[in-house]
């Protein structure tokens, strides 16, 4: 089969497509035949290297697979069947086939569009659990950083359901900003050196919540925007600047960390109901998944020139 790898760092032109063994299911996983396979912004940063979090070489991509599961591994949980049309957050993404965790499938309709499913096994319920960590009250005001990307423009989506008086989304350019306001916040030019004033503007009492997966000076910033008793929620560092906060600058600010790999290991019977819950609301019209643009597998350097260049609404979807 065919699978993207990187035996170098470097640029999007460091990712060859090569041929390898069919991977095979062990305990608990299944292998899925793909249809679809979702582009996660990190990984152009691993494929890059010189972040906390560089992998061996020669280096795999991430990413949600949607297709149908053709072998079980064994002792996979009740209910999962050969057959079984599915998205799956999975290590070796970028192929053919690809062996997942049976435990933490999402369960896809045959007529559902695979580009939209991608977002139902990490992204959505990523989304989720930051807003549900961030406990945003009602009539309160939250601020999602990198609102218009894979994660941020589902959670502007979902923070509606928190009947909050205030959404308000950060991004770099004019036609992100045009995207956020379309999902209903109000958009905050991040490039701005002065855009924690214009966020003030909106919220002049501080903001109950911050969403930030962006860390660096963006995240110190975002933390002094956040009323006494407000949450600060940090679920990555795209910028590669790990966030350290001193607990004498806290000023009664509560701030938290939201991993969805932790998630599923501590409390995985309500990770699994994250899972379900996006996929209901996807599927009455609650959520609306954004897809940016498809590629063949082949043009998979395109995706990256797309993720380094930060210009993707939403997601970017690889078909094989």
């Amino acid at each position: 089969m065919r699978a993207v790898r990187f035996h170098r760092h470097g640029g999007p032109e460091v990712l060859q497509l090569e041929e390898v063994a069919v991977p095979e299911p062990t305990a608990g996983q299944v292998l899925i035949e793909a249809e679809a396979i979702g582009a996660n912004a990190i990984d152009a940063v691993l494929r890059r290297g010189g972040s906390p979090w560089d992998r061996p070489l020669p280096g795999t991509l991430t990413g949600d697979v949607v297709g149908r599961i053709v072998k079980l591994g064994p002792d996979t949980p009740p209910g999962v069947a050969v057959g079984q049309r599915v998205s799956a957050l999975t290590v070796d993404a970028f192929a053919d086939y690809t062996v997942a965790d049976a435990t933490f499938l999402a369960t896809i309709p045959d007529d559902a569009d695979a580009a939209e499913a991608s977002m139902m096994s990490l992204t959505a319920p990523l989304a989720l659990r930051v807003l549900e960590s961030g406990h945003i009250p009602a009539g309160g005001t939250v601020l999602i950083q990198s609102a218009a990307g894979t994660i941020g423009h589902l959670a502007t989506q979902l923070a509606r359901f928190y009947d909050p008086k205030t959404i308000i989304g950060t991004a770099s350019s004019a036609k992100k900003l045009d995207f956020i306001r379309e999902l209903g916040a109000e958009p905050v030019d991040l490039s701005d050196p002065d855009w924690p004033a214009k966020v003030r503007a909106l919220a002049p009492d501080g903001v109950d919540a911050v969403l930030d997966a962006v860390g660096g000076t963006v995240f110190d910033q975002g933390l002094e925007l956040v009323k006494p008793l407000g949450r600060m929620v940090s679920y990555g560092a795209i910028t590669t600047e790990v966030p350290a906060v001193p607990a004498l600058g806290l000023q009664l600010r509560i701030v938290t960390g939201v991993s969805l790999y932790g998630w599923q290991q501590a409390r995985p019977d309500e990770a699994r109901a994250d899972i379900a819950e996006v996929v209901r609301r996807w599927q009455s019209g609650d959520l609306r998944p954004i897809v940016h643009a498809t590629h063949p597998l082949t043009d998979v350097a395109r995706i990256h020139e797309t993720l380094d260049a930060r210009e993707n609404l939403g997601r970017l979807i690889a078909v094989p």
